[in-house]
Parts: C-alpha cells; sequence; structure tokens
C-alpha cells in the first residue's frame, strides 16, 4: 500500500484500516510464535503499513 492512496483516504477509513491490520499483525505474530507462518515476509510488509497509516494518520492531524 502506497502512501499517495492512504493521503486519499478520510479519516476513518484509516482508523478501520489500521484497525484490520493491527488484528492481522497480531494473528501473525501468534502464527510465528507457533511456527506455523510460512511466510515471514508478510509480517514485516503488514508492520510497515501500520506505520505508514500511523505517520499519514499524524500528518492529517496536523494539517488541522
Amino acid at each position: 500500500m502506497k502512501a499517495s492512496e492512504l493521503k486519499a483516504k478520510s479519516v476513518a477509513d484509516l482508523h478501520n484500516e489500521l484497525l484490520s491490520l493491527t488484528k492481522a499483525q497480531f494473528g501473525m505474530r501468534m502464527q510465528l510464535a507457533t511456527q506455523q507462518m510460512t511466510n515471514t515476509s508478510e509480517l514485516r510488509k503488514v508492520r510497515r503499513d501500520v506505520a505508514r497509516i500511523k505517520t499519514v494518520l499524524t500528518e492529517k492531524g496536523a494539517q488541522k
């Protein structure tokens, strides 16, 4: 997911996306801990997407 795509979304959409990604991240962490995860690069991608969303939310909050 690119930052330009995130900037086009509303704050409510970003919060919903953040919630779903954090739930997915938790599930992936549990899979990793129980050694059920086969593609560990997905965890890195989700973590970076969460950081991008948080950055865009901070930017939108600073604009007000």
